[in-house]
């Protein structure tokens, strides 16, 4: 009887234990299939609130203009027929090749620094003040001061500064230098190879310099607000910081090593069930 008992016992452990490896293995492959793949509301672009939004223009304020501020650098060259006067009014002698001003260095080391105080110390002219002006005004302001000298000439003024930064959860993040009057945030994130998986789409950081400090605005790029928004086109040092998703910050994306779990889990049940046979 005691025997019959045992056997009983043992059948009884020997089904719990194979209960238990499967509900054991069911329950991991449902958290790695839940936490491996990201739903698609987290990951589209400019979705409408309510399906029947049929709005396909956006009215957002394309601030191109911006205002030169202490400590930017422009690059401003006088482009004139007479060599004596392009060397008079260029860092560089005419003698200068345009390789000399092909690489980000060059255009650095040859551009005007806007002093604390907003000026730019430009040759023969003097101080100019150049704060809170766009370009187009300081183009137009530095060409009616060198027309007092010269006629025929003709005056390029750029911002060399203008760089972005983008960081978190894109595929290439870094330093990007921009090489046009504006570009908005979409443009700048595939510059950056687009944000990854697990990035979280719905609360993008754009960290902006103004005159009192530094300020933080959080964009929702799933909504197709964004197009409205005045923080659609960026400005020069902005930083954009995309967060991850919760379950990335927690381990459980794409590297988590869900094979080595289930692997391990596995070989303990089997080696626990033939220890207890």
């Amino acid at each position: 009887m005691c025997t019959f008992a045992v056997f009983l016992y043992s059948m009884f452990m020997k089904h719990r234990l194979s209960l238990l490896l499967k509900y054991l293995s069911f329950v991991l492959l449902v958290a790695m299939l839940a936490t491996s793949c990201v739903p698609q509301k987290k990951i589209k672009y400019l979705q409408k609130e309510q399906a029947k939004d049929t709005t396909s223009f956006f009215s957002n304020k394309r601030d191109v203009e911006y205002k030169v501020q202490p400590k930017d650098n422009l690059y401003i060259r006088v482009f004139s027929l007479d060599e004596k006067a392009f060397i008079f009014f260029n860092k560089q002698s005419g003698t200068s090749s345009y390789n000399d001003y092909a690489n980000d260095a060059s255009i650095y080391l040859n551009s005007y620094s806007v002093t604390p105080e907003g000026y730019i110390d430009f040759p023969i002219v003097g101080k100019v003040y150049v704060r809170d002006l766009n370009v187009d005004q300081i183009k137009s302001m530095i060409q009616q001061l060198i027309n007092e000298y010269l006629k025929e000439t003709n005056v390029v003024v750029k911002v060399v500064n203008f760089r972005i930064t983008l960081v978190g959860e894109v595929s290439r993040p870094g330093i990007f230098t921009i090489y046009k009057d504006d570009i908005n945030i979409f443009e700048a994130l595939s510059m950056a190879g687009d944000m990854t998986e697990f990035a979280n789409r719905s609360k993008v950081a754009l960290i902006r310099q103004t005159k009192g400090g530094s300020r933080v605005q959080y964009l929702d790029l799933t909504s197709d607000d964004i197009l409205n928004s005045d923080f659609y086109y960026l400005q020069p040092s902005d930083i954009i910081y995309v967060m991850p998703l919760g379950y990335k910050r927690w381990g459980l994306g794409t590297t988590f090593p869900w094979a080595i779990v289930l692997a391990s889990v596995s070989t303990t049940l089997l080696l626990i069930n033939y220890f207890s046979k």
